[in-house]
């Protein structure tokens, strides 16, 4: 059965009409033609719908019984095309979205006081979540797009570029070092460690430059989690090296956040989506919005 959204409007004002004329009238249609959509629609359902005399037309009962039904649908129709047109035009909308936490914390929230300004309806959600989750989230199209670091290996996915991001020494605050302006790379390296977990691209990367230095750490814990890292730090198990991102994040600790001296070890933030597909109309509005917003020499 493939009764369609003209059979209903036409199967509605004849129920509110008199006459088949009255109602081809109302619809701008000829009476065959109205005529003849009703008896198509009475033979896709199996039986008369309205009762006709030569002066009146009435709904029959099993009309009389579909005529609500029909009212709704016809509402239900309308509705969803206005929700959907509502979409399209920014006028509501959903956007699911991944950032890193140190990112979620420090600059997310100005984006999104600015994006919903513009667009006040759109309700975001934020999964706050590692790095490798971000990328996860994002290639999975489980959100639309991620504000991470930038990964080696993109795998279908688009990075853009907002800003370059230093790395920084904390230390507990009764630490020797603690009225150095800045530390150098070596002078962290003799005292204990706390590093991230082997997984993850934080420790990868200082692991790797400590190579480059041809220096061995003296690693006395691991943590999976930033906040973790500087609540170890913290109690005095040791020193650590973490994105500027974290920087509020490990004040807030109460440790100290110094300058590594030389040339430091430096990455890329940005938002990351899938290279592949159409992103929604919101989705794209925050990407695009945020691309003109901000802009890496």
């Amino acid at each position: 059965m493939a009764v369609s959204y003209r059979q209903l409007q036409v199967f509605v004002q004849v129920a509110q009409s008199s006459t088949f004329a009255e109602a081809a009238q109302k619809m701008c249609l000829s009476q065959p033609a109205l005529s003849s959509a009703i008896k198509k629609m009475e033979e896709q359902v199996g039986g008369a719908l309205f009762s006709r005399t030569t002066r009146k037309v009435t709904l029959s009962p099993e009309g009389e019984d579909f005529f609500p039904t029909a009212i709704r649908l016809l509402n239900d129709w309308q509705d969803a095309f206005s929700d959907l047109q509502q979409v399209f035009s920014m006028g509501r909308g959903k956007l699911s979205i991944a950032a890193m936490p140190s990112f979620a914390v420090g600059y997310l929230p100005a984006i999104l006081l600015k994006f919903q300004s513009r667009f006040p309806n759109v309700k975001v959600s934020v999964a706050d979540i590692v790095m490798e989750q971000v990328i996860k989230a994002v290639s999975e199209e489980r959100v639309a797009l991620g504000f991470t670091f930038e990964t080696e290996q993109l795998n279908g996915l688009e990075f853009y570029p907002m800003f370059s991001d230093e790395f920084i020494a904390v230390l507990p605050r009764l630490h020797p070092l603690n009225h150095a302006s800045e530390v150098s790379w070596t002078e962290l390296a003799q005292y204990p460690f706390i590093a991230m977990n082997r997984g993850s691209a934080i420790r990868r990367w200082v692991d790797s430059y400590y190579d480059t230095l041809n220096i061995k750490l003296n690693m006395v814990a691991e943590a999976s989690q930033l906040a973790t890292l500087g609540q170890f730090v913290e109690h005095g198990l040791g020193v650590s090296i973490v994105p500027g991102l974290c920087r509020q994040q490990m004040q807030r600790l109460g440790l100290l956040c110094l300058p590594i001296q030389g040339e430091g070890l430096s990455k890329r933030v940005g938002m990351v989506k899938k290279k592949q597909g159409n992103m929604s109309v919101s989705a794209q509005a925050l990407w695009d919005w945020v691309s003109q917003s901000t802009h890496l020499e």
